[in-house]
């Protein structure tokens, strides 16, 4: 199967980069400038500036012939990703998609799979998840996803055409697992970022963590998800990795709010729309996620450091 990545952000880019090592693949991106900037200097000097583009990695800002591919991976950031469905519905519309974004739809709460699905009937959606930066991958370091795609055929081929040198990848049927895990561990990672960044320990966010995947868990069950699913990679995985390096966006937001610093508007953040859209889910559907909520009232300022602490603390007492 033929291979193109959609969007050369770093996590795009370091996908292209591991993958046309071993096999032609087409890197698109929507800013022609860009394009010929990573033409002339073969590196995408503003994502990842000390990675070479291998020779097999093609460049184009032509969507008609990066969609030629029989496989598309889908780079872009959660909250735009029906924008471009929509845009390029006729290239894309019976194509096999592959999204590589982690996050949940502020205006419907869905998922990734799910938003593929809805605005592409005709496409065969998959999801890209787990532990990873995109520096490591580009850089050849191992790394290990988990792939998840309702048609456990073609789930088996991708994991075979998409796994690489340093990629390993293992594949799951349960999409809704794989689409709650990667996008309520980002809302914990900020918690845990508060946390630090206001000095309260490391205790507290081991302690955030633990409670946190208990409130992952509480969510992505009621939601039909496999418990097995947010123990593996996409899960406990991904939020053992981003509550603990400050390469993470989301762990760096929580930072400086516990410090009470600014943040950059214009780097993206999933974490932060996917806080939203759980805590008003959660709601309608009856469910206690304390963290959550707590997380969004810090990102809407209507709690501060203290108050969120004494007021978790002072949740009623329960059993593990």
């Amino acid at each position: 199967m033929s291979i193109s990545v959609l969007g050369a952000g770093a996590f795009g880019t370091a996908l292209a980069i591991s993958l046309a090592k071993e096999t032609p693949v087409t890197l698109w991106a929507r800013d022609p400038a860009h394009v010929a900037q990573m033409q002339a200097e073969r590196c995408n000097a503003a994502r990842l500036p000390d990675v070479p583009l291998p020779a097999g990695l093609i460049l184009t800002d032509d969507i008609a012939s990066a969609a030629k591919s029989e496989v598309l991976l889908l780079a872009v950031p959660m909250q735009k990703l029906r924008a471009v469905l929509t845009t390029y519905q006729a290239e894309l519309a019976d194509k096999v998609l592959v999204a590589c974004c982690k996050g949940v739809e502020l205006k419907t709460g869905l998922g990734p799979v799910k938003v593929i699905a809805e605005t592409l009937p005709k496409a065969r959606p998959a999801l890209l998840t787990g532990p990873s930066f995109a520096a490591d991958i580009a850089r050849g370091l191992p790394t290990a996803l988990t792939l998840a795609c309702a048609d456990a055929a073609l789930c088996h081929r991708l994991q075979e055409q998409l796994t690489t040198a340093n990629l390993r990848l293992y594949r799951t049927t349960d999409t809704s697992g794989a689409e709650l895990g990667g996008a309520l561990k980002n809302v914990i990672a900020i918690a845990c970022g508060a946390v630090i960044g206001a000095g309260l320990g490391d205790s507290a966010r081991a302690a955030l963590m633990t409670r946190g995947y208990a409130e992952m868990q509480r969510m992505a069950l009621a939601c039909g998800a496999r418990p097995e699913t947010l123990a593996g990679l996409s899960g406990f995985g991904d939020l053992t990795l981003t509550c603990s390096s400050a390469l993470s966006r989301n762990y760096q937001l929580g930072l400086a709010i516990g410090r009470g610093e600014g943040f950059d508007p214009n780097i993206t953040v999933e974490g932060a729309a996917t806080a939203r859209a759980t805590a008003a889910k959660a709601t309608t559907m009856g469910l206690d996620m304390p963290l959550t909520e707590t997380v969004v009232g810090l990102l809407n300022g209507d709690l501060t450091i203290a108050s969120a602490s004494a007021q978790l603390l002072a949740r009623p007492l329960k059993e593990e």
